[in-house]
């Protein structure tokens, strides 16, 4: 099988890369595109992945469509030339324009209700034209008969313990002495589509975190954008591939990022999320992860964090209690990888077999 990715964004490089090397393993044949934002080259170059690259992150509503129309085109080229029998990618607008064009099918993945953002564009470009929708249980948001559920996270194709082992070497690379507490502090760039009207932590606001956090644990920021002067000296210390290493050993996340507070919290770390897309429309899988494994918490004032941050400051065996509600969450959920694998090496009698178990659950 040849089979088209399409990397929008470095999470989707974790999200696809485990399955690019089993499916590599079976013999098929893939094909991998990439979006150059933010650390997405550098990770695919780290994994040693081969692809093409192209095309830039451009802020502002117009910058976006007219990148959009670009990748269109020169996805289309490279699917041409490469004659895919499926093509993938995350709520993925090129992937299946190209794949209609082509008389291909279209395989898109993702966790994200439209109601929660305030423009959600991709969506309707992208799934009305896509052949099949794998989501997750907790989105809030019925795609009809091409949908197809799972019970997991995004997170868990990288992390689930099958794929993801933490490498304590980490700690040294970061100058961190053996018991030495650490909070990271990341912060998005909020120039995605999906991000036009939203935004999290003002620059006065990280200054008054930093002051908080320091006499308790060393502050180290992670950030899509260049970081200000006086925050260089927060910079964390280890490469973008080494990042789920370290924050699997941090003492508490505080961010205004969607995917990594999840990544948190499938690790096990204490996880502080504070944006302007957290309210009633809130993605599930954030509502789920606060109210119903207590592993995170969700909120849209910073002022309204303040006092959890300083609550889980002073929580005695913070770690060990959430590692035993990460134990609860991963007893739960499924590894997302292993399905992809078994879904895409199936399909399409996979489609029709996960259609019939879900009407044989009602």
């Amino acid at each position: 099988m040849r089979i088209f990715i399409d990397i929008g964004h470095p999470a989707h490089v974790h999200l696809f890369k485990n399955f690019i090397w089993e499916m590599e393993k079976r013999g098929h044949k893939i094909k991998v595109t990439a979006r150059d934002k933010d650390v997405t080259k550098q990770l695919l170059d780290a994994y040693q992945i081969p692809y093409e690259s192209f095309g830039g992150l451009k802020y502002g509503k117009l910058n976006l469509l007219l990148e959009w129309i670009f990748r269109d085109i020169k996805i289309l080229k490279i699917a041409i030339k490469f004659n895919p029998d499926i093509l993938i990618g995350n709520l993925n607008p090129a992937i299946v324009h190209a794949a209609k064009i082509l008389g291909k099918n279209s395989i898109i993945f993702t966790d994200t209700e439209p109601e929660s953002v305030k423009y959600p564009i991709a969506d309707l470009i992208t799934t009305p034209l896509a052949d099949v929708i794998i989501t997750l249980d907790s989105v809030q948001h019925n795609y009809g008969k091409k949908e197809i559920r799972v019970n997991s996270y995004k997170e868990l194709a990288y992390l689930h313990p099958n794929w993801f082992i933490p490498n304590p070497d980490v700690l040294r690379k970061a100058g961190l002495k053996e018991g030495e507490n650490y909070v990271i502090l990341r912060f998005v760039a909020w120039g995605a589509y999906h991000d036009v009207g939203k935004a999290g932590f003002s620059l006065e606001e990280k200054r008054r975190l930093i002051e908080l956090l320091e006499p308790h644990a060393r502050v180290f920021i992670s950030s899509e954008s260049k970081i200000p002067e006086e925050f260089e000296k927060y910079n964390i210390p280890v490469r973008p591939d080494e990042m789920h290493d370290f924050l699997y050993y941090a003492m508490i996340l505080i961010s205004d990022s969607q995917t990594m507070t999840t990544e948190a919290a499938v690790l096990g770390t204490p996880a502080i999320r504070c944006n302007n897309f957290v309210g009633k429309n809130d993605m599930g899988n954030f509502i789920e992860l606060e109210n119903k494994f207590q592993i995170i918490f969700n909120f849209t004032e910073f002022s309204e964090a303040l006092p959890k941050i300083n609550e889980l400051l002073k929580y005695s065996q913070l770690k060990e209690e959430w590692n035993r509600r990460k134990i609860t969450l991963l007893d739960e959920k499924i590894d997302l990888t292993a399905f992809f694998v078994w879904f895409i090496d199936n399909f399409p009698l996979s489609f029709h077999e996960m259609k019939e178990m879900h009407r044989n659950e009602f």
